[in-house]
């Protein structure tokens, strides 16, 4: 934590530092100019440098107020100095501050259109993050008795979120969660991922069964590529004979029960990691399906059981985006690696799921040098539930707080 509020702190002092030598830069340029002539005099030729003052400020801040500075000061640096010129001096310092007025006239309405401009463009941007935190939110930090934390980063420069979609939601059959993967990134994907996402945080709560839940996300899926590709048909073609060829999504679902039971059904997804008394493992407990969209879904689509999470363990889900990431001589990012790396570094037994993932991101930014290929998203839910001793048998029967004898969240 210090050491990340240490590069915070320098980052905040270079963009301070290089903000003050902008502001300051068109003085430089005029000083500058001034200690030439009175060294070097060439009757005033060389003041006519005096013009671009303005303009380096307008470049440089675009404030109006420095524009306008910059102007005053080329034009104070006409009056003369030094000794006598002769007469072409004064036609030249003539030219020289029409210029500069003229300059600075230009620069002002640039400025004043500038200012406008990056006002827009910070509106535009506020209701960009404001849609994009609604479409792809960020999980609670604990839900019924688990630990929560996400995070993602996105293959396009600028957007908060991609191809990549995870969602987790309380439900009365348990704890879901969804991550999967978007054939494509970036922000042609969106649509693709609001589409599921959509439709998962109305069905998880309405479908019993884990199957019921991936088979409506299926029609979901194939409802929005019918709907996209009768938007982008042109006009007085016939009606197309199925959804776009190859649009795909790699799901996993995973159901944890009350009792820490892991229940999942993949899609062509990852499987998650499992984190627990300092040991990393990946679960393995079958071949996936399919990718929603390249097939259809089985009669009785066939869920796993993952095994039972237990308390201060954790599942890491994960996109392939984490896995492909490269670096610059072409070698992948060691996932697993970094997993380790990341548990063995926490306090024992205390891998906390935001320090997993902030570690796990970092270090793949590190990898791949800032400039991502593909979308990432990451996901733990880590259990912090404990258990309650049975009651002794004979005696009164012990009860929790709640009125229940069976666990309760720390």
């Amino acid at each position: 934590m210090i050491r990340t509020w240490a590069r915070g702190g320098a980052r905040a002092g270079a963009a301070r530092a290089r903000r003050a030598f902008v502001f300051v830069l068109p003085g430089l340029w005029v000083l500058g100019v001034v200690t030439w002539e009175l060294c070097q005099p060439t009757s005033g030729r060389l003041l006519q440098l005096l013009a671009a003052a303005p303009a380096i400020a307008c470049a440089g801040t675009g404030r109006r107020q420095c524009v306008l500075l910059g102007g005053v000061c080329a034009v104070a640096a006409l009056v003369p100095f030094g000794t006598a010129e002769p007469g072409p001096g004064l036609g030249t310092r003539a030219m020289t501050c029409g210029a500069i007025l003229a300059v600075v006239g230009a620069s002002y309405l640039t400025a004043r259109r500038r200012l406008r401009l990056l006002r827009e463009l910070e509106r535009t941007r506020e209701v960009a993050a404001a849609a994009q935190r609604v479409l792809l939110r960020p999980p609670p930090p604990r839900l019924e008795g688990l630990v929560l934390a996400a995070g993602h980063l996105s293959a396009s420069e600028g957007a908060v979120v991609g191809g990549d979609l995870y969602e987790v939601v309380g439900t009365r059959h348990g704890v879901r969660a969804v991550i999967g993967d978007v054939r494509g990134h970036g922000l042609a994907a969106i649509g693709t991922v609001a589409a599921v996402l959509g439709s998962f945080r109305e069905v998880a709560h309405d479908e019993p069964e884990l199957a019921g839940v991936l088979r409506r996300l299926e029609r979901a899926h194939q409802r929005h590529l019918g709907e996209r590709g009768r938007r982008e048909q042109p006009v007085g073609e016939a009606e197309a004979a199925g959804p776009p060829a190859e649009e795909f999504v790699t799901l996993l679902l995973v159901e944890i029960a009350p009792d820490g039971s892991v229940t999942a059904l993949n899609c062509g997804h990852p499987w998650p990691y499992r984190i627990g008394c300092g040991a990393v493992a990946q679960v393995a407990p079958g071949d996936p399906m399919p990718p929603l969209g390249l097939f259809p879904l089985p009669e009785a689509p066939a869920v796993v059981g993952c095994g039972r999470l237990a308390p201060g363990e954790g599942l890491l889900l994960h996109t392939d985006g984490a896995v492909d990431a490269r670096d610059a001589s072409g070698g992948f990012f060691p996932l697993t690696a970094e997993v380790c790396r990341s548990v063995d570094a926490a306090a024992p037994g205390d891998p906390t799921p935001s320090g997993v993932v902030g570690d796990v991101r970092e270090a793949l930014l590190r990898h791949a040098g800032g400039r991502l290929t593909d979308d990432v998203a990451l996901l733990m839910l880590s259990s912090e539930r404990v258990r309650v001793p049975a009651p002794a048998t004979g005696g009164g029967r012990a009860e929790s707080p709640t009125g229940r004898g069976s666990s309760h969240p720390v």
